[in-house]
């Protein structure tokens, strides 16, 4: 029997992995696909609405330009995450079922300082950043009347490093310039099984990567501020595609098995999976119509549809296991606003939309990759003890959102009507130190 499966089956394949591998970063946050959409509680709090308006060092990531605006300070920030997702194959007489994993640490840590006394413009900085991922943890779930199960278990982690110079060219103007060093990790098992007498639609499909690879990656990000006027500042920010070398997974015979789409077992040996990080660009503005109250927007676009549309797994002998995602690209909008109770006591809130990368068309290719949340409210603030020592807060609430599988789907008799869905939940500090 082949190994290499037809065009047809290979659709129906990736179907069948239900988008395991479309995963990279430290399990599930508050999401835009499975980016998250602010790094520690300041950028939370304002909902990620931040590329013109830079408050801690976590800024190096978002806006490279940002190091040099916030002034000699280092920031630490442990977040709780709690995201809520499930899986439900009832409308063709199964179950649903709830991912075990449901609390999360995201910790994050950032600097930056002048790099001397005789050139107090220049800044070098960076830090340790928990930036995106997404993971599930799903029990045998019986996936029909007719005695069929799923089983699907995710747990990526994604981090990246940015040394960041940046420069206040002049009063109004600063640039930055970061070096990305990635690292990510990913393992997982998606397993259905359908019994019955050998023929199409019976038997196992099995993708059992779940001893983990892990690899580095590289990228860059360039940023920029101007000042318009003491009111107004405008920000640009641009991240190059992160590249990773070929994740390697060493493989047991039938650790992949597609009998079910019409394949058969794999043998042992060296697999691999390439899975980079999307390009992305941000622009916006900060506005502060009083000394005490700034408003910040940002629009940002995520090039997921270079990165996540495809993807394949590739094996001993030429063996390739095609993967069809369907992401499409992200547009991102953000807003939020911040107000100086007074010389202590800062409180912020936000809203952050961004159309959920995978629709209906594509959920029976992703129900164990449910980046599908489109909006988060987010609230926070923060507290100077002194005028060194300041503790942030932020809550944040994704509301719960599904996609269907729909009866016209090419595997409809298998998994129509079935869902997907996500709720996300989040809470964190964040202490800053000013030098």
């Amino acid at each position: 029997m082949s190994l290499e499966p037809s065009p047809s089956v290979v659709v129906s394949a990736w179907a069948l992995v239900l988008g395991s591998v479309l995963l990279s970063a430290p399990p599930a946050h508050a999401t835009n696909g499975y980016q998250l959409m602010g790094i520690g509680s300041y950028q939370k709090s304002l909902a990620g609405a931040v590329t013109a308006n830079p408050g801690s060092a976590m800024t190096a990531i978002t806006n490279p330009a940002g190091m040099a605006r916030v002034g000699p300070r280092a920031d630490f920030s442990m977040e709780a995450f709690m995201p809520s997702r499930s899986v439900d194959f009832r409308a063709k007489g199964g179950a649903e079922a709830d991912s075990d994993t449901r609390l999360y640490g995201i910790p994050s840590l950032g600097w930056t300082a002048p790099v001397s006394r005789t050139h107090p413009n220049v800044y070098f900085g960076g830090g340790m950043y928990g930036t995106s991922g997404m993971g599930v943890d799903y029990p045998v779930t019986p996936l029909n009347a007719l005695g069929g199960t799923f089983t699907g278990y995710s747990d990526v982690m994604f981090w990246q490093m940015a040394p960041t110079l940046a420069w206040n060219v002049n009063p109004r103007l600063s640039l930055g310039v970061a070096l990305n060093l990635d690292y990510q990790s990913v393992s997982l098992l998606q397993e259905i099984v359908q019994p019955g007498p050998p023929g199409p639609g019976m038997g196992t499909y099995r993708a059992d990567l779940s001893r983990g690879a892990s690899a580095f990656g590289i990228g860059a990000g360039v940023g920029v501020l101007y000042d318009l006027s003491p009111r107004i500042t405008l920000g640009f920010a641009y991240k190059t595609k992160q590249i990773f070398p070929r994740l390697e997974y060493q493989l047991r015979q039938g650790d992949i098995d597609t009998t079910l789409a019409g394949g058969g077992p794999a043998p042992a040996g060296t697999y691999s999976l390439g899975l980079d990080y999307p390009r992305q660009a941000a622009v916006g503005v900060a506005f502060r119509p009083t000394g005490r109250l700034t408003v910040s927007a940002d629009v940002k676009w995520i090039n997921w549809a270079d990165t996540m549309n495809r993807l394949g797994i590739h094996g001993p002998g030429g063996f390739r296991l095609a993967i069809d995602s369907g992401w499409s690209n992200q547009t991102v909008f953000a807003v939020g606003a911040a107000y100086r109770i007074n010389d202590r006591l800062t409180l912020r809130v936000g809203y952050n939309h961004g159309g959920s990368p995978i629709g209906d068309a594509h959920a029976a290719d992703n129900l164990i990759l449910p980046a599908v949340v489109a909006d988060h409210f987010a609230a926070g603030g923060s507290y100077a003890f002194n005028a060194r020592w300041a503790l942030g807060f932020h809550v944040m609430y994704a509301p719960r959102r599904s996609v269907t599988v729909p009866s016209t789907d090419a595997l409809a008799p298998l998994l129509g009507g079935a869902k997907t869905s996500l709720k996300e939940v989040s809470a964190g500090m964040n202490i800053g130190y000013r030098f």
